[in-house]
């Protein structure tokens, strides 16, 4: 059984204890003591089954064979492609992998649909109930959301930044109709959002009284079906792969460095940054520089601390939890932090800004006939700056159709309108607007909870 421990230092807890607390008591995050290995695959199988082959390394505990064949089956059924994650080809060695076929057209659709079903089937082992709090950039808010929604037993509170989201977007939290889902719009950017949402979790007695848990990537649970599409890419194109990663929290680069961790051929991992290139500072120059968010066309990636990165940060200070707080204390109080150069020779970064985005756009529906939304975009823009061998896989991370007004602006009209969003502007909205206050905060969480 996989054990997981803090990276500020604290002890080992199980799969179930890291899921349900999200975040450790001391503030870190949760990694594994030991990655385990993936299993070796008998002979060429569906998304499905590598998906729950890699799951499985880790959740033996919550559920038997049978029962996480029924569980992984479940959460890719809304899926609309048969393939689940497919891999387009765009040119020889060059693949475009789709990974927002999902409810709600985004990647945070994997990690979430099982998530939501694994705390299910966590808190009915366990009894008691829980309260979902989470910050977003964009597409994890509705994809927490979607996949909790109409719980019984579990309240959803979801903060975004006011104003620095796409309408799609907002419209896809603000329009679902459930009585345990709250979208809260904070006046701020992301990094408030997600510090008031780890503040919340500092306060030991809110923390336990509300039984909070997070959707946000900083939850374990999240990562271990994003691992799945890395293998699934690999198993399919049956060689060692690159692949390029447009990141802004971090948390889905991470997942193919844990692919990579637990023995997947990956050659590369290149990191795409947008404005907000302070990823692009540290793989590079082995110096993280905080400075102000910049709005781009990108927003999902419109981040300066990115909190996975931590993860990371673990392994480079030889998992001592006490050297890594000491090095984040540095990082909030001055601004930056230096780690050194030749950080993990297993990461390229490149950065682009939005013309260069715009340009994407554009040369990859000229050359391909393919629409893609301006974060996918920042992944192949990093992909064709770099010269790797062997095949390079794109993570194609959400719908077009979410950024409408940039494909415009980049190929002169709106994308298609899958069916699951033609009628979201006419739905009414239900959402409450807060300061960035902590205090505020606190109040709002006891009248959302239905079990305070």
């Amino acid at each position: 059984m996989v054990r997981l421990v803090s990276t500020r230092g604290g002890p080992a807890v199980d799969f179930t204890t890291a899921i349900l607390s999200g975040l450790a008591p001391d503030g870190g995050l949760y990694v594994p003591e030991a990655w385990p290995s993936l299993p070796r695959p008998d002979s060429p199988t569906g998304f499905n089954e590598v998906a729950e082959a890699v799951i499985g390394r880790f959740t033996s505990e919550l559920s038997s064979g049978g029962e996480l064949s029924q569980l992984v089956g479940d959460s890719f059924a809304r899926f609309e492609h048969p393939e689940i994650a497919p891999l387009v080809e765009l040119a020889p060695n060059l693949y475009l992998m789709e990974l927002f076929w999902g409810p709600t057209l985004a990647f945070k659709d994997f990690a979430l649909q099982v998530l939501g079903r694994l705390v299910d089937v966590a808190l009915g082992r366990r009894g008691g109930r829980a309260m979902i709090l989470g910050a977003t950039s964009g597409d994890t808010g509705s994809a927490a959301m979607e996949a909790f929604r109409d719980r019984e037993w579990v309240d959803v509170v979801i903060l975004f930044p006011a104003g620095r989201t796409t309408e799609v977007q907002r419209l896809q939290m603000t329009t679902i109709d459930s009585p345990n889902v709250h979208a809260i719009a904070v006046e701020g950017t992301f990094d408030d959002c997600q510090d008031l949402v780890k503040a919340v979790f500092a306060d030991a007695e809110l923390r336990n009284r509300l039984s909070l848990t997070t959707a946000n990537s900083i939850n374990f649970g999240r990562l271990v079906t994003q691992i799945a599409y890395y293998v699934w890419a690999v198993e399919r194109l049956g060689k060692p792969v690159t692949f390029a990663v447009p990141s802004g929290n971090f948390g889905n680069v991470y997942s193919g460095y844990a692919a990579a961790c637990m023995g997947a051929p990956i050659r590369k991992l290149i990191v795409g940054s947008n404005a907000n290139n302070v990823l692009d500072g540290f793989f590079r120059n082995g110096r993280l520089d905080l400075g102000e968010v910049i709005p781009t066309l990108s927003p999902s990636m419109d981040i300066q601390i990115p909190s996975n990165l931590e993860r990371l940060m673990f392994d480079l200070y030889r998992r001592d939890g006490r050297e890594l707080t000491e090095a984040m204390g540095q990082l909030r109080e001055k601004g930056r932090l230096e780690v050194g150069e030749g950080i993990y020779p297993l990461f390229i970064s490149r950065w682009c800004d939005d013309q260069a985005t715009i340009r994407t756009m554009r040369e990859v529906h000229s050359n391909y006939g393919i629409v893609v939304d301006p974060h996918s975009a920042v992944g192949i823009a990093a992909a064709r700056e770099t010269k790797t061998e062997g095949p390079v896989v794109c993570l194609a991370t959400a719908h077009p159709a979410k950024f409408p007004e940039a494909v415009r602006q980049a190929i002169g009209h709106l994308p298609a309108q899958p069916p699951s969003i033609e009628d979201l502007y006419h739905r009414p909205e239900r959402v409450t607007d807060i300061p960035g206050d902590l205090q505020v905060l606190r109040r709002l969480l006891k009248e959302k909870s239905r079990f305070w």
